[in-house]
């Protein structure tokens, strides 16, 4: 069994790269489902993570500092939301200003606490099955918000394609035009979508600081929020994909920690692009693909791929 001691560290780092990626990626997956684009995603994920880092920091209550995180998070998307949908600002232009505005704005709520460490997220430990050789501290030992993801993506895809509210959000995606006119609030769904996609956004970027390096420091997201509007494209606009997208990306960014440790002889910084190549990869091939676009996109995100459409 010491042959295979490996694969335990390596799947649990894998888990912790791809936790915060699934919460983002899947908040913004129902932001555009309702026909609206965020790429503010890495400014509310940032702050969303020093929001619960500085909750946890101050009170020591992780339950409050997630919360917190979240509801930083969505008030971002608030100010998203009142810009691109209240006052018509473009959606574009608006989220790049707003993941600048995220950056400055989380670094000058940190700034006395950068560097600064906080005990992680307590994991789930069962006596007697959490240790379990490789299938117990992967399935029965990890923390609350690696589950909550899980629970998170059925929750998503049942609310998209089982119930009547998620339809109704897809109907205002594809049109909005025949949603309004048979009496839905376009823009009150908007609204709540879009504050949704924040809020996940900020529990992202809280699992950052509190559990996957439980400390501090300004742009600690590193482009994260990007891969997740990367790998929403990449899933389809599907919350099971979005899942295995994420897990796929997470081992992409571990693999460079182990390849430097396995003494690859290539630099550092290669290695440490891995991850960003790969995300700009995955556009280019997708975007050859107009047909898989058109298909699975909200009808207002897929012309912005594919204008013509």
């Amino acid at each position: 069994m010491s042959g295979f001691d490996w694969i335990v560290p390596v799947i649990l780092t894998v888990i912790t790269a791809a936790t915060p990626l699934v919460f983002a990626a899947l908040g913004e997956l129902v932001t555009e489902k309702s026909g609206v684009l965020n790429l503010g995603v890495e400014g509310m994920m940032l702050v969303g993570a020093v929001t619960g880092f500085v909750t946890a920091t101050v009170t020591g209550n992780y339950f409050l500092a997630v919360a917190l995180a979240a509801v930083a998070g969505g008030f971002m998307a608030f100010l998203f939301g009142i810009l691109t949908l209240s006052l018509m600002a473009n959606q574009v232009a608006t989220g790049l200003a707003l993941t600048l505005f995220g950056v400055g704005l989380s670094a000058l709520m940190g700034q006395e606490f950068v560097g600064e460490p906080v005990q992680a997220l307590s994991k789930l430990n069962i006596p007697g099955i959490s240790d379990i050789p490789i299938i117990g501290p992967i399935v029965f030992g990890q923390d609350g918000l690696v589950y909550l993801s899980f629970v998170m993506v059925a929750a998503v895809s049942w609310f998209l394609y089982k119930t009547k509210a998620g339809l109704i959000l897809r109907a205002v995606g594809d049109s909005h035009d025949a949603a309004h006119s048979i009496g839905y609030s376009v823009i009150g769904i908007r609204y709540m979508a879009v504050i949704f996609g924040g809020a996940m956004s900020g529990i992202g970027g809280a699992y950052l600081s509190l559990a996957y390096t439980p400390m501090w420091a300004e742009n600690m997201t590193a482009g994260r929020g990007w891969i997740a509007l990367a790998l929403i494209v990449f899933a389809t606009w599907k919350p099971g994909l979005v899942l295995v997208g994420a897990y796929m990306f997470g081992g992409i960014t571990i693999l460079q920690l182990h390849a430097q440790a396995a003494g690859i002889d290539l630099p550092s910084q290669i290695l440490s692009m891995l991850p960003y190549l790969a995300t700009v990869l995955v556009l280019v091939l997708i975007s050859k693909d107009q047909s898989r676009i058109r298909k699975h996109a909200p009808a207002c995100i897929g012309k912005i791929f594919h204008p013509a459409a």
